[in-house]
């Protein structure tokens, strides 16, 4: 008999799990915040979602735009947990962005219209001569 065969010594090995036993790009159900994306639709009106494509380094997310502009990024597995809000769903790649997501900035209050232009403006430019 060697050493290191006996069965009374030997450890018993456990499965490895942790945060790197994901695979890039993988998301589980229970990692979705299904309840914050309902609450999101619920609360505002006009939403629509902007589904953002799997990539090696990151997870299918979906972007959740309302009427005014105010937008959430959650990360989701498929298109079904998107689906199941009831909200027009575009592509991000094919379509962009809209404009009013730009515009939207969270230090407004809400209802105060679009954003201020910025840079300057043509009272500021020198005269032409």
């Amino acid at each position: 008999m060697r050493a290191g065969d006996d069965e009374r010594f030997r450890m018993a090995r456990k499965p490895r799990r942790g945060l790197f036993r994901r695979r890039a790009g993988e998301v589980r159900s229970s990692d979705v915040d299904a309840k914050s994306m309902k609450e999101f639709v619920a609360t505002r009106h006009g939403v629509e979602a902007y589904v953002e494509p799997r990539t090696m380094q990151a997870p299918m997310t979906v972007v959740l735009v309302a009427h005014d502009g105010e937008w959430l990024r959650f990360t989701v597995p498929d298109e079904r947990a998107v689906r199941s809000l009831g909200v027009p769903i575009y592509e991000a790649a094919r379509t962009g962005y809209p404009r009013r997501m730009k515009e939207y900035r969270r230090d407004r209050p809400p209802g105060s219209g679009p954003a201020p232009p910025t840079g300057p403006s043509l009272e500021d430019m020198p005269p032409l001569d």
